[in-house]
């Protein structure tokens, strides 16, 4: 099976999603959520996190950055090896909602990261597992809303990073 019979499998579910962002109220939300997913909310978190009472500061900043860096490696791997065209550029009438980063939508990159950095800071401060899960499911939401990624790009992201985030979790006691 080619990456093109998964493309046309999955068109109906990214056109019935995606239509959500033809609302502006909706598009604008799942934008502002899709941006923070770049970056900047982990920096933000992660800082909280750092200087949290009690958490190994220095511990918990190699620990993601780590992991982050792993997961970046993994998902250009993937991503320049596989090469599936984002569902906005194969199926004309999927709207763009967002900018992508980069040309190809497998494996979602977004998603990947939300999901290991959640249980990375997760597992230094459980307390933020209620913010940081629910932030990761909205971005993995956003990239099919917005018509930057199939169902099974956030997918296997998802699981990519848990995968990542979790393996992490075996390793950070070596860094103490």
């Amino acid at each position: 099976m080619s990456i093109d019979y998964f493309d046309k499998l999955e068109r109906s579910t990214c056109l019935r999603i995606n239509a959500l962002s033809r609302w502006k109220m909706i598009r604008s939300l799942f934008g502002a959520v899709s941006r923070l997913g770049d970056y900047p909310a982990y920096v933000v978190v992660g800082l909280i996190c750092v200087f949290y009472p009690g958490v190994n500061g220095p511990v918990l900043a190699i620990h993601a950055a780590l992991t982050g860096l792993v997961g970046l490696v993994v998902y250009k791997l993937l991503k320049t090896r596989l090469v599936r065209e984002r569902p906005f550029v194969r199926f004309g009438e999927i709207v763009c909602g967002a900018a992508p980063l980069d040309r190809y939508s497998f494996p979602s990159g977004h998603t990947l990261h939300a999901v290991s950095f959640a249980i990375v800071y997760s597992s230094h401060v459980p307390q933020m597992l209620w913010v940081l899960a629910p932030f990761a499911a909205l971005v993995a939401m956003s990239r099919v809303i917005l018509g930057l990624h199939y169902p099974t790009d956030v997918i296997i992201g998802a699981a990519i990073g848990a995968t990542l985030g979790l393996a992490s979790l075996e390793i950070s006691p070596l860094l103490v």
